[in-house]
């Protein structure tokens, strides 16, 4: 069941990201984006010193959009348009 709540975080994050940056993909698209912007929030919060995502909670989920955020913006910039 864990699985199951952690896809469903990751795609409201990715879903939310991807509305900020104007990207309309799909679902399974902000799937992937939540999961690996989790990810990659985490560690670049963790060059600054802080925590990244450690569960089901508010920061978590921040850090979440902030790296698929980050995510899109870095495949935009290497692709020369919208992913």
């Amino acid at each position: 069941m864990g699985i199951i709540i952690w896809i469903i975080f990751g795609a409201l994050a990715g879903w939310i990201a991807s509305s900020i940056m104007g990207s309309r993909d799909g679902l399974l698209m902000d799937i992937v984006l939540g999961i690996v912007g989790a990810i990659l929030g985490g560690f670049i919060m963790s060059l600054f010193g802080q925590g990244g995502v450690s569960g089901f909670n508010l920061y978590s989920f921040l850090v979440a959009i902030f790296g698929a955020v980050v995510l899109i913006w870095i495949v935009r910039a290497i692709r020369g348009g919208k992913i």
